[in-house]
């Protein structure tokens, strides 16, 4: 059997029955339940007093919600950038399955503090709010399960466009995303043209294919119009190793600029400050290799 007849994809039972539930006019919706972002954690991931997640203050920063045009109405997202300036590289950021909660909002401050116009939109929004489940397998089959990326790049690109009016410079366009945005950023890569680099926190490479998630990673290898910087952990229990080893040996076939690090002894989500899988050394190694990644390709 092929790789691609591998991959063909079947909704798991939960999805068909959360699809059963509702109007035929609900699954193809274009119109915008989430209109306004609320404050703090998704219900899924609220820290534990163990925890001590970071919290970049707003002091000389421009930091809130704002909306903008995309294709059904208004997309609400984060944005965060140095106050009283214009012409700022700009960056999108793709959450988690969590949506733009707290921690993806504190990754935009902290970009605005590095000089960035950092945009993070809730990209889920036709869909349902996932900070509001508790389930993770809920916000899986029910919200993330149902998001076609044809869609997904529709909206960041109504993001770059709306930043390159608002005080960003749309020749100095960047991307990177966690875990589920961590797959969009490498697909982004794909999509747009004018993208000058990319950071993809474990994202997913590989996996079964529908009519909403056509390519992987690994398919789209010999596609990307803009270098990838992909940082995983050795430990990852959703993305084998195999995997890794794949696309890196896909890049290589390409040619271009893409890389990938792998950090030994790291988990899943090694980044995510407000969770037991963050790992202080990975972080702030991936975060400074982010930095010096869009730099060093011209954000």
């Amino acid at each position: 059997m092929n790789r691609s007849a591998q991959k063909t994809a079947k909704k798991t039972d939960h999805q068909a029955q959360f699809d059963s539930l509702l109007p035929a006019t609900q699954l193809d919706r274009r119109g915008f339940i989430v209109t306004a972002l609320g404050a703090g954690f998704a219900l899924a991931v609220q820290p534990t007093a163990a925890q001590s997640p970071i919290k970049t203050g707003t002091e000389g920063l421009t930091a809130g919600e704002v909306k903008l045009p995309a294709a059904g109405g208004e997309l609400v997202a984060y944005r965060a950038m140095p106050a009283d300036r214009t012409g700022l590289p700009v960056v999108l950021v793709v959450s988690e399955i969590f949506g733009v909660h707290e921690y993806i909002a504190d990754v935009c401050r902290r970009l605005a503090r590095a000089g960035y116009m950092a945009i993070a939109p809730e990209l889920f929004a036709r869909y349902g709010d996932p900070r509001k489940l508790a389930n993770i397998q809920d916000i899986l089959a029910g919200i993330v399960a149902r998001v076609p990326d044809a869609g997904v790049m529709s909206d960041l690109d109504a993001c770059a466009e709306w930043a390159g009016r608002n005080g960003g410079d749309a020749a100095k366009l960047a991307i990177t995303g966690f875990c589920w945005g961590g797959r969009i950023s490498w697909l982004y890569a794909a999509h747009n043209p004018s993208l000058k680099a990319a950071v993809a926190w474990y994202g997913r490479l590989d996996g079964e294919v529908n009519d909403r998630t056509p390519k992987y990673p690994l398919d789209l290898a010999g596609q990307l119009k803009a270098p990838v910087l992909g940082l995983y952990g050795s430990v990852d229990q959703g993305i084998p190793l195999d995997d890794v080893q794949s696309m890196r040996d896909a890049l290589a076939k390409a040619g271009g600029k893409s890389q990938i690090h792998v950090y030994d002894g790291a988990p899943h989500a090694f980044h995510a400050d407000y969770r037991p899988s963050y790992r202080k050394d990975a972080a702030e190694d991936g975060w400074k290799r982010m930095l010096e990644w869009l730099r060093h390709n011209g954000v």
